[in-house]
């Protein structure tokens, strides 16, 4: 399926899609749909579920509207289905201050199941920057992931890009002198 008539973006906006969109294993089978449709069969194996525990996530998925399907075929007289991401991207509502950042929880969850002994490039900066400097940066890491998008090839093992850049909450003096 051409990624060419997607949107660019889907705005998750109800609990039902945060629900969905929340969960460590639903994002797992979004990755395996972010550049080719797949069939419950195919989402099943390649996330390492068992297939009615797979059906039963892309349902969830699908009634949330962040999948879809996007073509049908007549096997042995069952329609398989294909699905497919609704959307290039997924942005997801502030957390409001404390609340969990699904996105990095859940990249944090992938990044512990990765191999140990395979090529990963982590990195932690502490920085100091002017509003002008951390703007900047932002827009350069976007630009920068959203140009290694266009290049992805569906053929090539997945690698996933994950970036924060924040304002860590401000620290009060008794909690630096409990350093």
């Amino acid at each position: 399926m051409p990624t060419d008539d997607l949107p660019e973006t889907f705005h998750v906006t109800t609990d039902e899609q945060l629900r969905a969109v929340s969960n460590l294993t639903r994002h797992r089978i979004m990755a395996v749909l972010r550049f080719e449709p797949a069939t419950i069969t195919q989402i099943a194996e390649r996330v390492g579920l068992a297939k009615g525990s797979s059906s039963y996530h892309v349902r969830l998925l699908e009634r949330a509207g962040l999948v879809k399907v996007v073509r049908t075929r007549k096997v042995r007289g069952v329609t398989e289905r294909y699905y497919a991401m609704a959307a290039r991207s997924i942005e997801l509502p502030d957390p409001g201050e404390g609340g969990p950042d699904v996105l990095m929880r859940n990249a944090v969850a992938d990044l512990e199941a990765s191999p140990a002994d395979g090529d990963r490039h982590v990195r932690m900066a502490h920085l100091r920057l002017t509003e002008a400097q951390f703007a900047e940066l932002g827009a350069r890491l976007e630009a920068l992931a959203d140009q290694y998008r266009e290049l992805s090839d569906p053929s090539l093992p997945d690698a996933s890009l994950v970036f924060a850049l924040f304002h860590p909450a401000s620290r009060t003096p008794a909690e630096e002198g409990a350093k």
